[in-house]
């Protein structure tokens, strides 16, 4: 037996761009895109990907290993991009629509981009990025993507004739192009730059392994059956749309493209196409049980969110409206989710809330995952299984990153020589073996000595009738040394609750030390791309803020942040330390 060896015929490098190649044979005259009035079959998708990886090796030059980048929403050509790009032998590099030039150019130079895919609404902000560019430093070539439903913004492109297109690059390309595979199946095909919850965006690179894995992984997950319709909901650029880009032409589906998330053109378009699959972050689902004048579906809808624990009534609100939630976990550095709630059939047995708990909970491996853990940050052993011991979430398995580009420091900071991926993140684990995350390890707020969950005191808030969307970070307490402090939306400025009403229907739920002591309000709480509440900036806001005092009331007015770009006014009483944003 130890004389056998690998031989060519069983070591193919795992590639998940072969699933297009199936696709094409196997459902080439079904449907593979539609967006508005644009369709496209899996034939032609196929033709299209390869006309493109053709024209961006042969014309434009790409080598294997070069960086393309792409500033896109979800559109027709964000899809194909996800093949045609590493078909050529280039690195796939997405980048956050919601992104500011400065960021832009920082990513676009960091990766060493030789090419930018750029929806042609991103026009100006890419030109500006491009001019941050140092003197001496060649930037990438700019290929616009036209959209003819935003006649007027790309019809002044088209008619300069200056502009290298996307449709361009398509025509000049071979159909019969044989694409580039990959030497390895551990050669990068990905470049992905962490979505923007913390002020420092890292590059994470993913191998043609990883993601094959991670797609496949997440189809038995999910129990995606053939020829589904996937409403993409889901940012394409956050971690490559969880793997479904690739997962989609696996099993033949259709990709119903948005440009932007809304949550009546969403039900539309779930009734006009028949959607049965859709993924988001927990804001998605809150958007879409808020969403006034909604009626619960005809027929049943999968969603599958991960993100952030999604509180527990938004999964009973969204629930009784006909979708099937799904609730996993994963980040930008596993490419997908790699822990999955896993529902047991005895558990439909419980009342509507007890299973709305059990499912805010992030649940076991998948299958494609080694192991997880939680570890004990001091000692580095495993916590007890009671479900409130704390300890940072640990995992390792075939679909985690390479590493960050060009960060070995970082990389090892999370990638210990013991073989686990730390991954920042606070949870605990029950006794039947379900992991449930608690918190960011940042987010963690130390109150009198006592560690608290944020996620747990914002599943309270979220259960209050007339708030729309909370979170909840540390205050500076000259006493407590920190104190929770809660930023809340409401759904309808008509029925605003007092500042104490809510702190008192946190008393009745939380422990005392738990209670927020701060609350203030907001029309919008900020957020990433892809519907994370961005907790750095509302940690800066609450610096701001200081320390309560025993003081008169006093009043502050001026500007933020740039970020928020938004000018606050608040008053501050030693009784009710209360805020209202003007």
């Amino acid at each position: 037996m130890d004389l056998l060896k690998p031989s060519p015929a069983n070591s193919s490098p795992l590639t998940p761009l072969g699933f297009l190649e199936r696709a094409a044979t196997v459902y080439g005259n079904c449907t593979s895109i539609i967006y508005n009035k644009t369709t496209y079959t899996w034939t032609q998708t196929h033709r299209r990907c390869l006309q493109l990886a053709s024209a961006l090796k042969l014309i434009i030059g790409i080598g294997r290993g070069d960086v393309v980048s792409v500033l896109s929403p979800n559109l027709p050509a964000m899809y194909e991009l996800h093949f045609a790009v590493p078909m050529s032998g280039a690195i796939l590099n997405n980048i956050n629509t919601r992104l500011d030039a400065r960021t832009i150019s920082l990513i676009l130079r960091h990766s060493e981009s030789k090419l930018v895919f750029v929806d042609i609404l991103s026009r100006s902000t890419i030109l500006q990025a491009l001019s941050l560019f140092p003197p001496e430093t060649n930037p990438p070539i700019l290929v616009f993507i036209n959209d003819d439903d935003e006649t007027e913004n790309s019809s002044s492109a088209v008619e300069s004739g200056q502009d290298l297109t996307y449709e361009d690059l398509i025509k000049k390309g071979d159909p019969n192009f044989k694409w580039v595979r990959p030497e390895s199946e551990w050669d990068p095909m990905v470049l992905n730059y962490t979505s923007g919850t913390t002020s420092s965006p890292k590059g994470v690179v993913h191998p043609h392994r990883g993601l094959f894995t991670m797609t496949v992984d997440s189809l038995i997950n999910w129990s995606v059956p053939k020829q589904p319709v996937y409403l993409w909901t889901l940012a394409m650029f956050h971690a490559n749309g969880w793997s479904f880009t690739w997962g989609m032409a696996a099993v033949g589906g259709t990709n119903i493209c948005l440009r932007k998330f809304d949550a009546a053109t969403v039900y539309s378009l779930i009734r006009q196409h028949n959607v049965t699959h859709m993924c988001g972050a927990p804001v998605v689902l809150n958007m879409l049980a808020n969403e006034p004048g909604k009626e619960p579906l005809q027929n049943p809808v999968q969603i599958l969110t991960a993100g952030a624990p999604p509180p527990a009534p938004v999964l009973f609100r969204i629930e009784s409206l006909g979708f099937i939630v799904s609730h996993g976990y994963g980040l930008t550095e596993t490419a997908g989710l790699v822990v999955s709630c896993a529902w047991k059939p005895e558990w439909n047995r419980l009342a509507a809330t007890e299973r709305a708990r059990l499912k805010a909970r992030q649940g076991v491996r998948t299958a494609a995952t080694a192991e997880i853990d939680v570890l004990d940050v001091d000692s580095g052993l495993s916590v007890k299984r009671d479900g409130s011991s704390l300890g940072e979430v640990v995992l390792r398995g075939g679909t985690v990153m390479l590493g960050y580009f060009k960060d070995p420091t970082g990389t090892s900071n999370c990638l210990k020589e013991n073989g686990w991926f730390y991954t920042g993140d606070v949870g605990v684990m029950h006794p039947d073996g379900y992991l449930e995350i608690k918190d960011r390890s940042k987010d963690v707020i130390i109150s009198g000595g006592e560690n608290l969950s944020s996620v747990e005191v914002e599943s309270v808030l979220y259960s209050h009738p007339a708030i729309n969307e909370a979170a909840v970070v540390a205050r500076p307490d000259e006493f407590w040394g920190e104190t929770p402090c809660a930023f809340v939306s409401l759904k309808s400025e008509s029925n605003r609750p007092s500042e104490n009403e809510i702190i008192e229907f946190c008393r009745n739920r939380l422990p005392h030390y738990m209670v927020p002591k701060t609350v203030v309000y907001k029309e919008e709480l900020p957020k990433t791309a892809t519907g994370k509440i961005q907790k750095f900036l509302l940690r800066d806001m609450a610096k701001v803020l200081g320390a309560p005092r025993t003081t008169p009331a006093l009043k502050f007015r001026g500007p933020y942040t740039k970020t928020e770009n938004m000018a606050l006014s608040y008053v501050f009483t030693k009784n009710t330390r209360s805020l209202v944003f003007l």
